[in-house]
């Protein structure tokens, strides 16, 4: 299965959503032409989702909407420049693609058009918004990090291999979202009687050193608390946990695509079509100030049976049975 399709059940979602919509909402929004600009650090299928769910709610490109999407292509230092941009071209709302740093550049061109951003992982501690139910000033979105998910992810790689002593933890520290992370991580290593080796990664050519460097000192496991670094980097991270013979464990679905273990997090294809339904909210008037930040209901579990084949794991029956998808 290829990250750039969509899955047919969210194919079949995606046409009943469409014909449910009341044409009511549809006429009302063809009498206008709405202007939405995409910030992106990276292509990927997050405006894809954004753009469809859109559709649905009565955007159509060229008759009603102009949808701008622009992205810095991994090149983070170019973010300020290409918001300012995107800025110029005075947008109905800006949305602000995977990552805090899309979110705060965003919010550093502009203090007056409204921004949406897409996956926040703790918008507070990266001082975005102010709160989560009133965030202030023109800007609101989603934090895709629910309390329990590191949490639950430890949980499910010590069953399926629970002898497991030593878990290697990769990070960017300069990630806000890091520091909570860890801290949940910390709490639930340490109900269970389990150490975790802190790999930090503020560089690509980090990456292999560290990694090994843990197992050199007995981490059996490896757990990823992905950002836009390690996120773009996921290939190398899951070839060097195969190398090591590493069960690993992860927030994103996209790793498991590329050959890791197991995934448990948000279902970000829900996530970002809700955040569509808030830049549909920010189109038909209401003030970003005004949308609390919501937090994900939905999470799921993939796992990729090949990977664990190629380490000599059996999947326990019940995670098999749970999980969302199983990639073969």
């Amino acid at each position: 299965m290829q990250f750039d399709q969509l899955k047919r059940r969210d194919f079949v979602k995606l046409l009943g959503g469409a014909a449910a919509w009341p044409l009511a909402a549809w006429a009302q929004r063809a009498g206008k032409f709405y202007r939405v600009a995409y910030l992106a650090l990276d292509a990927g299928q997050d405006a894809v989702i954004v753009k469809q769910r859109l559709n649905e709610l009565g955007y159509t490109a060229g008759k009603n909407l102009t949808f701008d999407f622009r992205s810095v292509e991994g090149h983070a230092e170019r973010l300020p420049d290409l918001a300012t941009e995107l800025v110029r071209t005075n947008p109905d709302v800006i949305v602000a693609g995977f990552g805090t740093l899309t979110a705060k550049a965003a919010q550093a061109a502009t203090t007056a058009i409204p921004i949406v951003f897409t996956s926040v992982g703790d918008p507070i501690g990266a001082g975005i918004v102010k709160n989560l139910n009133r965030p202030g000033a023109n800007i609101t979105g989603l934090t895709p990090q629910g309390t329990e998910i590191t949490g639950k992810q430890l949980q499910i790689l010590l069953e399926t291999v629970p002898s497991i002593e030593i878990i290697a933890v990769l990070l960017n520290p300069d990630t806000p979202f890091s520091a909570l992370a860890l801290q949940e991580l910390r709490i639930a290593a340490d109900t269970q009687g389990r150490r975790l080796e802190i790999c930090e990664v503020r560089m690509p050519d980090q990456l292999s050193s560290n990694i090994e460097a843990a197992a050199r000192d007995g981490a059996t496991a490896l757990m990823v608390l992905e950002d836009p670094l390690l996120l773009g980097l996921r290939q190398q991270i899951v070839d060097l946990a195969a190398k090591l013979r590493l069960p690993a464990a992860y927030g994103n679905s996209d790793f498991v695509y590329a050959g890791g273990l197991f995934s448990y997090g948000t279902d970000r294809r829900q996530l970002y079509r809700h955040a569509a339904e808030l830049v549909d909210k920010v189109l038909q008037g209401e003030k970003p100030t005004d949308i609390p930040v919501e937090r994900p209901t939905k999470f799921e579990l993939i796992i990729n049976l090949k990977t664990a084949k190629a380490l000599g794991l059996s999947m326990p029956d019940r995670l098999l049975a749970l999980a969302d998808e199983v990639v073969e």
